[in-house]
């Protein structure tokens, strides 16, 4: 397979280790077109250990979004295997892999996600209320007083710059302290000071969750900050 000796570090045996955080092997996405079938992602496998940062670049349409999105869940591959904290996430029904993501996963996406009929704080209240946490309230506050925005708890996105929305997406996502957080893109739609300043929080909160993260990005200066970067080209790992 093409992209095989590029991940020769990552062997067989790596992949179904149960200390891995995430487990790839054959990971495939295809779609129909008008020449019949587009290859989107060819098979892929690698490994990425508890509490690894890990970075995914490569040009736009390369396919890094489409690996991260299947690695979440939130689409589904055409061939292959995804198992998270020992979890195969592709032999549960839609259901099950919502609340695994509830239970595990943090998501952090280059357009916020904010929902925009709720406050600051009710947005980073919403994943606790969901999974029952009791004093969401308190936990909420807590964490967004931690990425510097006490002041701004009963405001509506709306009224937020793009570095306080994707602090309340970065507070949001790590309220839960999930064992594993993505990120597509944090900083592509802030300017390099904002960026720069939500890359720096989201690699503290990281570092003090003990959580594994895994971006994408086409930020090298972010990407070189990671433990590990894999680079994709059209659909491959290389």
């Amino acid at each position: 397979m093409p992209d095989g000796p590029a991940l020769a570090a990552s062997s067989p045996a790596a992949a179904t280790s149960m200390h891995a955080a995430i487990a790839v092997s054959g990971l495939a996405k295809r779609v129909a077109d008008a020449s019949g079938e587009l290859t989107i992602l060819h098979e892929v496998d690698f490994t990425v250990q508890k509490a690894e940062t890990l970075a995914i670049v490569g040009a736009s349409g390369s396919g890094k979004s489409t690996l991260l999105g299947l690695l979440a869940g939130l689409d589904t591959p055409s061939a292959g295997k995804v198992v998270l904290e020992g979890v195969d996430i592709y032999a549960l029904d839609e259901d099950g892999r919502a609340a695994l993501r509830k239970e595990k996963l943090g998501f952090v996406f280059q357009s916020f996600q904010l929902l925009a009929h709720l406050t600051a704080l009710e947005n980073v209240m919403l994943p606790l209320e969901l999974a029952g946490v009791p004093q969401a309230r308190e936990r909420a506050e807590a964490m967004l007083a931690r990425v510097g925005l006490s002041s701004r708890l009963k405001h509506y996105p709306k009224y937020l710059s793009g570095g306080e929305q994707q602090r309340v997406a970065l507070a949001r996502a790590f309220v839960t302290e999930p064992p594993l957080l993505f990120a597509d893109e944090p900083t592509g739609s802030l300017d390099a000071a904002t960026g720069e300043a939500v890359i720096q929080l989201m690699f503290e909160l990281n570092q003090q969750h003990g959580s594994t993260l895994v971006l994408v990005t086409h930020d090298q200066a972010m990407a070189a900050r990671c433990g590990r970067t894999v680079t994709i080209a059209a659909g491959r790992l290389v």
